[in-house]
């Protein structure tokens, strides 16, 4: 039990860290969860974390809180999930709060204003090697068949200008039926 509540705690302080840096949405937060635990602690794999990743992208409310509950709660049990989410929020609260405080001399200074083109510039990068990353952590799923599903969902989102709900149903039904396939041709999980 000890050891939980530890685990639990040290997942706060772990989001809580990189919950300053959270730019460019949940996938800079994938990113760092991918380098940190993946890479480097080996604490869990590929597969584990683009589960996570998928179940979190699926559920209503912000990708980066399912995220990090998901996390935590796979790491440390329910205890573990609520202090990550806790961990996550706390940086941009307190960020958000001294921006809302302070709002006019922010919008009207043309540092800030460069900083943010700054950080908007970088956010690309990281999110394309989040995703990249995910991607290669595929299973059952050909990395031609991976390609031209995200191909099919860009044109159905941009081009066709279809719901991104729709989107995304339309990108499990898809993987689900590619995985039935495969397991009825007898084709192993790579």
């Amino acid at each position: 039990m000890k050891d939980k509540i530890k685990g639990a705690i040290s997942m706060y302080l772990y989001f809580f860290r990189i919950g300053w840096f959270t730019f460019g949405g949940g996938w800079s937060i994938v990113a760092q969860i991918q380098t940190d635990f993946v890479d480097k602690r080996h604490e869990i794999d590929s597969q584990e974390l683009l589960d996570i990743v998928s179940v979190g992208r699926s559920l209503p409310g912000t990708m980066i809180g399912n995220v990090a509950y998901l996390f935590g709660y796979h790491r440390f049990g329910v205890l573990g999930g609520v202090l990550s989410v806790l961990g996550i929020i706390t940086p941009p609260l307190v960020i958000l709060s001294i921006v809302t405080v302070f709002y006019t001399a922010f919008r009207d200074s043309v540092y800030v204003a460069r900083a943010l083109v700054g950080v908007r510039a970088v956010v690309a990068p990281v999110i394309f090697s989040a995703v990249w990353k995910l991607m290669k952590a595929g299973t059952t799923l050909s990395k031609l068949f991976y390609a031209a599903l995200v191909v099919i969902g860009c044109v159905l989102s941009f081009v066709l200008d279809i719901s991104s709900v729709l989107v995304v149903l339309f990108g499990v039904t898809i993987g689900v039926i590619y995985y039935f396939i495969m397991k009825n041709k007898g084709v192993q999980e790579q």
